[in-house]
Parts: C-alpha cells; sequence; structure tokens
C-alpha cells in the first residue's frame, strides 16, 4: 500500500483577522495526483501556502513523507522535497532561463523520482533549451509557465503543487502544460494540482478535494465523482 506523500490535517490558517481555511485535511498518497478544486476564494492556494511554509497554519499539522514540517521556514520544507509552482509563473524576469533554472538546483533526496538537471528539464521543454540565454521577460506566457515547472523540478521535489497552470494560457499550451503534468505523474512524482478548469482536473486526477469556503465539501476517488456519485453543480458552478 503505497504510503502518503503528503498531509494536512485539520488546518486552520488565517490571513489577520480573516479565518480563511476551516480545518481543512486531506491526503496525498504516494505516486498519485490530488485535484484540488473550488471557486475563486474557495482556499486553495492559501493550503498551498500553508503546505510551503508561507502562511503558518493557526491550528492543525502538516506533513511530507511522515515527516512533520508545520510552522517550519519555507526552506526547510523545501528541503523536504516539495516544490511549489505558482499561480501567475513568478519566474525571476532578469536571469535568464538557464539562470532561472540554476538558481532552484537541489539535489534530490529520500525517495525522489530521477534526478532532475539542466539536460533533462531541456528535454522535457525543448523551447527552454532554445531559450536557455534569453532573459526569462523575453519568453511568452506559455514559455514562461513552462520555465515555472522547469524551475520546481530543478529542485528535485517528491511532492510537486502546481497553482492553476492553465491560467491565461492559449488552449494549445494548455495541452502541452497537462501532457507535462500526465509524464511527471507516469514517472512516479506525487502531485497537488490546484485549478479553476475542473474538467483538465478530472483528465489527470486520481482523487479529487474541493473547498468551499474554505472547508472540505468532497473528498472523493475522481472515478467515483465522474461516476455521477456526486452533484458538483453547488461547489463548482459546473452545469
Amino acid at each position: 500500500m503505497a504510503s502518503d506523500a503528503l498531509v494536512l490535517e485539520e488546518v486552520d490558517a488565517f490571513y489577520g483577522d480573516s479565518h480563511v481555511l476551516h480545518g481543512v485535511s486531506l491526503r496525498l498518497g504516494e505516486g498519485r495526483l490530488l485535484g484540488l478544486l473550488g471557486r475563486n476564494g474557495a482556499g486553495k492556494s492559501t493550503s498551498m501556502s500553508v503546505t510551503v511554509g508561507l502562511l503558518p497554519p493557526r491550528r492543525g499539522d502538516v506533513a511530507v513523507f511522515g515527516r512533520r514540517v508545520t510552522g517550519r521556514a519555507p526552506e526547510a520544507i523545501a528541503g523536504e522535497g516539495v516544490a511549489l509552482v505558482p499561480q501567475g509563473r513568478r519566474v525571476f524576469r532578469s536571469l535568464t532561463v538557464r539562470e532561472n533554472l540554476m538558481v532552484a538546483a537541489r539535489k534530490p533526496r529520500g525517495r525522489a523520482p530521477a534526478p532532475w538537471t539542466l539536460e533533462s528539464v531541456g528535454a522535457l521543454f525543448p523551447r527552454l533549451q532554445e531559450r536557455r540565454h534569453q532573459v526569462a521577460a523575453s519568453l511568452s506566457g506559455g514559455e514562461q509557465q513552462m520555465l515555472a515547472i522547469g524551475r520546481a523540478l530543478m529542485s528535485n521535489p517528491r511532492v510537486l503543487l502546481m497553482d492553476e497552470p492553465s491560467e491565461g494560457l492559449a488552449p494549445q499550451i494548455v495541452a502541452e502544460v497537462m501532457a507535462t503534468i500526465r509524464r511527471l505523474k507516469a514517472q512516479g512524482l506525487s502531485i497537488v494540482l490546484v485549478e479553476q478548469n475542473a474538467k483538465l482536473v478530472f483528465d489527470v486526477a486520481d482523487d479529487i478535494v474541493i473547498l468551499n469556503s474554505g472547508r472540505v465539501v468532497v473528498d472523493a476517488l475522481a472515478e467515483q465523482l465522474t461516476s455521477g456519485g456526486v452533484d458538483l453543480r453547488q461547489h463548482l458552478g459546473i452545469y
């Protein structure tokens, strides 16, 4: 039986006096892809911020492969093998593609899949290899998204968090990004995919968690939901 790569247990989180997450619990199995869905403001990105240490939880626990990381600094959590592809890409615009990748380079640890290097990232994204000496600001939106994913992979993560990777991209580029996610999953990487586009998530996810107003309202296998077991309209606005 596969172990849990990531566990959030009864997490409460606040922005100032605003209570954003209310007892959120989720489990990501090793080598599985968990789709985290919800309307705008449901708490998806906040859950990712808590996971990587950018927002300390007020209550609850976070564990990575059984090691408690609650309240630890972001760099310490990254050292446990957690990498984030942030919403909005957030590449270092004044650095070259190669420099963006090298700044995140880290040796693999534990049960990380095969090591990621400049060469393997370049093989995954040939366009980045072609533009390795260009500054990131000169890349298209799709190329910047590829760079954000490649930068996260250079840390050789065991757990990859992806926050809205399809946002603002043309359909053809979205298809390329989703094909990349499928490849990473096939290689055994444990992935949390945060998305507004539920169809994209259901096409690739093993498990689904849906948040509504900072609470978990659905936690199920993707195949159970696609077979019509739960009405998603009230949570996602899907008709």
